[in-house]
């Protein structure tokens, strides 16, 4: 695992100094990902600082994004409506802030009990987009190929006695989709590497890690990074490129890869928006420095 702290710490002077974040906009996606950044910081400092800037960052995503059931997709009036998979990150994160401030988990859970019932079709799939009220599936939305891997995760990370019924819907779509899902995007594959390392042993998991692992070696690009798609080896994008490295060091392939598209990306300019975007330089703290997103990083065993 990256362990490169000294990165970390620069980066987010620059980013707060910059108002990009925390202090920017908030999006729930790259919330989520900046909680585990600070309880990572603070498991490996010691410097209660950084638990107090996680908490106070769930408390500023509560009052910006949240809603009567669920949390917003973004704070941006485009970033409408709620995401499945945005939800079961945020989910994570907050088990990841309950192994130090234990009242994380409850707040967790209810989460799940607010928003499972409007996503999840038992024995069909999971909506990917529902609207801001969770009324409806949002227009031009369907199943997600992921999302019940997503919430199976999480759910187990937040609560297997307390989110049983939860678990096991998820768990029967997983068994209905696994043995014929093929993933051909980046940060689709490298989400999934990630979570086939925190349950290693079932066979949904080994299947896709195989899977996983084979696209990816197809998809790198010599210059340094991995391709969108297969078919684009052109296309990059840096966030999507860190969320594969999470990945690759989740389950400890491809060390010499990973070290290198960090290194493309630090000196990489897009050119377009994604270059001041949060989720560029949170999440290239998390390839840095993937901390709590390992599940056994200090002593933080989330699966039994």
């Amino acid at each position: 695992m990256h362990r490169d702290t000294a990165y970390v710490l620069a980066k987010l002077d620059w980013m707060r100094g910059q108002r990009i974040w925390p202090n920017g906009l908030r999006y729930l996606w790259t919330d989520a990902f900046g909680l585990v950044l600070l309880v990572s910081l603070y498991a490996e400092l010691g410097d209660r600082k950084f638990l107090d800037q996680a908490e106070q960052l769930v408390a500023e995503v509560d009052r910006v994004l949240g809603r009567v059931r669920g949390l917003r997709i973004g704070e941006a009036s485009d970033r409408d409506g709620q995401y499945f998979h945005y939800l079961a990150v945020w989910l994570y994160a907050l088990s990841v802030l309950a192994h130090h401030s234990p009242a994380y988990r409850n707040k967790g859970i209810e989460l799940v009990r607010q928003t499972h019932r409007a996503f999840v079709l038992p024995g069909r799939g999971v909506i990917w987009k529902m609207t801001e009220d969770l009324s409806a599936p949002y227009p031009g939305s369907g199943l997600g190929a992921l999302d019940a891997f997503d919430g199976y995760a999480s759910y187990r990370c937040l609560g297997e006695a307390q989110l049983g019924k939860e678990i096991a819907d998820m768990k029967a779509l997983i068994d209905l989709t696994a043995p014929r899902l093929h993933i051909t995007q980046d940060l689709g594959l490298g989400m999934m590497l990630w979570m086939t390392h925190m349950f290693p042993d079932e066979d949904w998991a080994r299947i896709q890690r195989s899977r996983c692992l084979s696209q990816l070696d197809a998809m790198w690009q010599q210059d340094g990074y991995f391709c969108r798609e297969p078919q684009l080896p052109e296309v990059k994008f840096a966030f999507t490129n860190y969320g594969v490295s999470i990945g690759l060091q989740a389950v400890a392939e491809m060390p010499q890869r990973v070290r290198r598209l960090n290194e493309f990306f630090d000196g990489f300019r897009s050119g377009d928006e994604y270059d001041r975007e949060a989720i560029t330089h949170v999440m290239s703290c998390n390839s840095h420095f993937p901390g709590y997103f390992l599940r056994d990083f200090r002593g933080l065993i989330h699966q039994p």
